[in-house]
């Protein structure tokens, strides 16, 4: 656990999300605890949730997806559903 004051906090915001990649951050006012910065993979563990759909398609890295490709001469008509 690392404990950073308001004012460090403030000061440089980018290292104490880079400590809490790693570990949770707690933030003090005046010495005492008031936030704590985590990754949201501690979050989400803490809390129980699991990654929306959302999240698994803003994952960085995922090329688009050629539908036409995945189904080669394929046509579809939505009139031959009714």
């Amino acid at each position: 656990m690392k404990v950073f004051s308001s004012r460090d906090f403030n000061q440089d915001v980018s290292q104490a999300k880079r400590v809490a990649r790693l570990e949770p951050v707690f933030v003090t006012d005046r010495g005492r605890p008031t936030h704590v910065l985590m990754s949201i993979e501690a979050y989400r563990q803490l809390s129980g949730q699991t990654e929306t759909l959302v999240d698994l398609l803003a994952m960085p890295g995922l090329g688009e997806i050629d539908f036409d490709a995945a189904r080669p001469g394929e046509t579809w008509d939505r009139r031959e559903l009714s």
